[in-house]
């Protein structure tokens, strides 16, 4: 073979190659973008805001030193149950019953002084008037000096029983707080419950807590009766809440076993945190609310600071009509064609203008205005239609606008959805052949 027939021939080969390749490209791009088709459809939807937190008592009583002593005696134990007015603990009394003793001497001294002194104004008080009497038979007898100073005597001794009677009072009032001192050290239940804090042994100095509050924390005790869950939600979902709202309740040491409760409290003040307690600023920081929930049905070895989560129901739909979470996307605001939907379902109409904006539009890159929407497929292609939505459940939004039921929209991959172009060819994926099989078996 000569040397032009082998180039020639070589170059055929290369032509057709082409020829190939752009012909499997053109059956490719005839053939459309492989996606997941559904169908839009009724069904019920719940909307949710999931939070966690901690088990609580309703009631719980902190029981704290007011006294510096050693504890000589402790009487229950982490985890009995005590009734009101039950005996708890006992501090040191020596120090308390001597500073009794004194202050029940210092009383019985002021009041003997009391007497005294009462004993001398009385005197004092019978000669002024013996002194006056004198005076007025017969003025040469008592000089206008010795008047005066019986006058003053009077007058003193009048001060002195004023004084010895205040100093009564504050002998008693001494004596008073000698034995509230001393009754603190004989440590009573306040109300009936279960010790779920004991933080002293025997042996140790009860301090009070003058500057921190765990610092004189001898025991706790709580009234299991009324279980709560406190958790923390996001200020994004804390507006959606309200009083009453029911919930579903999990606790990690009970995994098989879901309790129901209702939001009984939604705190109306931002949690504190540390670093916003030391003046440090929020603005990166999640800001979260505290929520209250009464459990109704709770588990009775259930302890306090259990980790729990809840899932608090904030609204329902029954057979809404709904589109898959993952079919919604953004579009910029530009005039695409749509086809209008009146009766029936994919009966064609005259092109006209999209929908207004739904009210979640955002602002996206450049300042551009975006609108939310799915893509409707008819005849193998996708055109993207405004949307509003209404309630998220767990997979499905609530479709207030925008499709009608039995419309068939892409619904997936989420990377497919997001590359969509407007008008493009799209082809059902085996996954789409098989959920359709399924649905009509």
């Amino acid at each position: 073979m000569s040397k032009r027939n082998k180039v020639l021939l070589g170059g055929g080969g290369a032509v057709l190659l082409i020829v190939l390749v752009m012909v499997s490209a053109s059956a490719k791009g005839e053939k459309g973008i492989e996606v997941r088709f559904e169908q839009v459809g009724r069904r019920d939807l719940v909307a949710a805001v999931t939070a966690s937190g901690k088990i609580q008592p309703k009631k719980k009583v902190d029981i704290s030193a007011d006294i510096t002593g050693r504890i000589t005696r402790i009487a229950v134990r982490e985890g009995d149950f005590v009734q009101k007015g039950q005996f708890l603990l006992q501090i040191d009394p020596t120090i308390y019953q001597a500073n009794l003793q004194r202050a029940q001497a210092a009383m019985s001294q002021a009041e003997a002084g009391a007497v005294q002194a009462r004993a001398t104004r009385d005197q004092s008080t019978r000669a002024l008037t013996r002194t006056k009497e004198l005076r007025e038979q017969n003025p040469n007898l008592i000089s206008q000096e010795q008047l005066e100073q019986a006058q003053t005597a009077s007058d003193i001794a009048e001060a002195n029983l004023t004084a010895s009677q205040h100093l009564v009072e504050q002998s008693r009032a001494g004596l008073q707080e000698a034995r509230d001192q001393l009754a603190k050290t004989h440590l009573v239940a306040p109300m009936a419950g279960r010790v779920t804090r004991l933080a002293v042994e025997e042996g140790e100095v009860a301090v009070p807590g003058t500057f921190s509050r765990e610092t004189g924390l001898l025991l706790t005790i709580s009234d299991l009766s009324v279980i709560q869950t406190k958790v923390q939600v996001d200020e994004t979902d804390v507006v959606r809440l309200h009083l009453g709202d029911s919930v579903e309740v999990t606790i990690d040491a009970f995994p098989d076993t879901t309790f129901i409760g209702r939001v009984t409290k939604v705190s109306n003040s931002a949690i504190l945190t540390a670093a916003s307690a030391a003046g440090g600023s929020q603005s990166d920081r999640a800001v979260d609310y505290e929520v209250e929930i009464t459990l109704s049905n709770p588990p009775a070895e259930v302890r306090p600071d259990l980790s729990a989560t809840a899932r608090i129901i904030t609204d329902t739909r029954k057979q809404s009509l709904a589109i898959p979470i993952i079919a919604l996307t953004v579009r910029e605001n530009t005039p695409i064609s749509t086809e209008q939907r009146s009766g029936g379902r994919g009966t064609a109409q005259a092109a006209t203008p999209p929908p207004a904006p739904a009210d979640t539009g955002r602002r996206g890159a450049g300042n551009k205005k975006e609108t939310e929407g799915v893509f409707l497929v008819h005849n193998g292609i996708a055109t993207f239609h405004a949307v509003k939505v209404g309630i998220a459940g767990e997979e499905h939004f609530e479709v207030v606008e925008g499709v009608h039921q039995g419309d068939t929209i892409v619904a997936g991959p989420y990377q497919a959805i997001r590359d969509l172009k407007e008008g493009a060819r799209v082809r059902p994926s085996k996954e789409s052949s098989d959920t359709t099989a399924r649905r009509r078996s």
